[in-house]
């Protein structure tokens, strides 16, 4: 085995005889290889050291029983050592690709995260105006001197719009990919990613019930279906809208002879009662987002980092 290591010119040149590549790249122990090697040098090793027989006379005692177990221990040694050296490049070779799947799931994470963040800032914004549209509302209630219907009416339209954070779901559990996350903070995250985003959307489903519900209910019986829809096509600011153009959108539809006049706008206690709803409701949504929105730039600056 000596004179075997001394004639091969490249160590990984030596291993490589007792491996094999697999279908995923990996070194693959070939040990049926190995075992022929040793016995071809035993048998070399029994032949070197048989003793020699003198003519006409009895064999004479000779060391090479006792050497020729001093050379198996040495090759069954370099066997071993062989083996361990073969295997830690098998997992050398396993982390590296590992280490390439992280990259790649963590370049696709970036992406979904940063439209992410961009959609929970746009729904944030829109939550913004539905409060500050519920607050003049509710000045108005308090003191209708001075109150203009449109503007009431545009605010009304502005109060019933129901947000709701969407977020690019992901498989990283169901796939394993979470798995080859090895930032622990970051994995960390995205494990609780979920549950944060539900911690958001169950506020977000309660204001959408009411509004979808109880105001569309107040609105129509104060007959300011149609002078909403006018005001919500025309003179409103629309985030939501995929290219951000609102122009295509608009369409003059009037108002209706038929709506509440002013004083009975103002004084309709359920009205009333559901602006402060919206009020309540949106901006606690807008705490729970900022806290979601805090956790999404510190998932994009861990990304950022590994990558």
């Amino acid at each position: 085995m000596i004179k075997f290591l001394s004639g091969t010119k490249s160590p990984v040149k030596f291993l490589h005889n007792f491996t094999s590549e697999g279908r995923d790249g990996s070194r693959i122990i070939k040990n049926n290889l190995m075992i022929k090697i040793f016995r071809i040098i035993r048998q070399k090793l029994l032949f070197e050291n048989k003793p020699a027989q003198p003519r006409g006379g009895p064999a004479q005692p000779s060391g090479g029983i006792s050497t020729y177990f001093i050379y198996a221990i040495g090759e069954i040694v370099l066997v071993v050592i062989g083996i361990l050296i073969a295997l830690q490049i098998n997992n050398w070779n396993e982390l590296r690709k590992d280490r390439i799947k992280e990259k790649v799931v963590l370049k696709k994470l970036q992406e979904d995260y940063r439209a992410n963040l961009m959609q929970l800032e746009e729904k944030m914004a829109t939550r913004d105006k539905i409060i500050v549209s519920g607050v003049h509302l509710l000045k108005a209630f308090d003191q209708p001197v001075g109150a203009v219907r449109d503007s009431l009416i545009k605010d009304i339209g502005s109060i019933n719009n129901d947000p709701t954070f969407d977020p690019i779901q992901n498989d990283l559990t169901s796939s394993g990919n979470l798995l080859l996350i090895t930032n622990e903070r970051l994995n960390h995250l995205l494990s609780n990613w979920t549950s944060d985003v539900i911690a958001v959307q169950e506020i977000e489903v309660i204001w959408s019930e009411k509004a979808n519900g109880q105001l569309d209910i107040i609105t129509a019986e104060l007959g300011l279906g149609r002078d909403i829809a006018n005001s919500f096509m025309n003179d409103s600011s629309h985030l939501w809208l995929l290219d951000n153009n609102p122009n295509p959108y608009k369409i003059e539809i009037g108002t209706s002879n038929l709506g509440a006049p002013l004083n009975e706008i103002l004084t309709n206690k359920k009205l009333e009662s559901m602006t402060g709803n919206a009020i309540s409701l949106n901006k606690s949504a807008n705490i729970q987002s900022e806290a979601l929105r805090h956790r999404i730039l510190e998932i994009l600056d861990l990304i950022e980092a590994e990558i």
